[in-house]
């Protein structure tokens, strides 16, 4: 059986080059696989912020072959913050693609078994975000094993302007439903290519939150969710290709403020 090692993973990562074949994982030996990557990316100096979380929009699945959400780890080198717009370097990605979503700050880690409610209590902020995602297998064909191996398939993240979870609901429930009702228009330069919403995400980004939470402490050997980290949780549109030179902009309605990016 040919497979890639952690070193060759990462190497593919640095130099944006193709894989010559998958990684032939299964699920919970991928996640294995890309813990010893990550362990490998902080050996060298690299620092975890967090996490992603991807395939949650049940819309995309048939697209990709990907029928469950996963996750990976957001870097220190991965993630810029700005109040609304940034630039964004694609130097290095393999075939980079553009997700509009919702991105959590924590302020706590969550407690054992914890509900909606106690999410919620533990978050710092919300803020319209752009992950720039990326595949090491030509032309997005991959396996659900592949994208876990290949570092969750991230690339870069790019933060919007932080709203405190007061301004968006006085609890949970409303939290979580105006953050479901919320749509985004995504633009490529002045063009609509697409409309969305919150609700494509495992009907809303807080429950996409807590479906990761989950399943990352049902994954041996994970790191739980630590205050300070930041979670993306997942496309509310398709993924789409960008290249150097292109302007997106996420028109997203409140509470979350409008994106925009510029590709170097």
């Amino acid at each position: 059986m040919n497979t890639l090692t952690p070193e060759q993973i990462l190497s593919h990562w640095d130099s944006g080059l193709p894989w010559p074949y998958g990684c032939e994982l299964d699920v919970p030996a991928a996640y294995e696989r890309a813990l010893t990557v990550r362990q490998l990316r902080i050996a060298r100096g690299e620092r975890p912020v967090g996490y992603k979380v991807g395939f949650t929009n049940r819309n995309i699945w048939p697209r990709y072959q990907v029928f469950a959400p996963i996750w990976g780890s957001v870097w220190s080198t991965t993630v810029t913050f700005c109040e609304g717009e940034g630039t964004v370097s694609l130097a290095g990605t393999c075939e980079p693609r553009l997700e509009p979503e919702a991105v959590f700050g924590m302020a706590a880690t969550p407690p054992a078994n914890a509900s909606l409610e106690d999410l919620f209590r533990c978050i710092a902020w919300v803020a319209a975000g752009f992950e720039i995602v990326q595949s090491h297998m030509p032309g997005w064909v991959f396996t659900a094993g592949d994208t876990v191996a290949d570092c969750g398939l991230h690339a870069r993240l790019l933060v919007g302007a932080k709203v405190p979870p007061a301004q968006v609901g006085r609890d949970a429930h409303e939290f979580d439903q105006r953050l479901a009702d919320a749509r985004v228009s995504l633009k490529r330069g002045d063009e609509v290519v697409e409309t969305g919403s919150g609700a494509n995400v495992l009907d809303g980004p807080l429950r996409a939150l807590h479906h990761f939470l989950q399943a990352l402490r049902d994954c041996p050997g994970a790191t739980d969710l630590q205050p300070g980290d930041v979670v993306t949780t997942g496309t509310w549109t398709d993924a789409w290709p960008v290249a150097a030179g292109q302007q997106w902009t996420a028109a997203f309605d409140a509470p979350l403020s409008p994106l925009r990016v510029t590709f170097a």
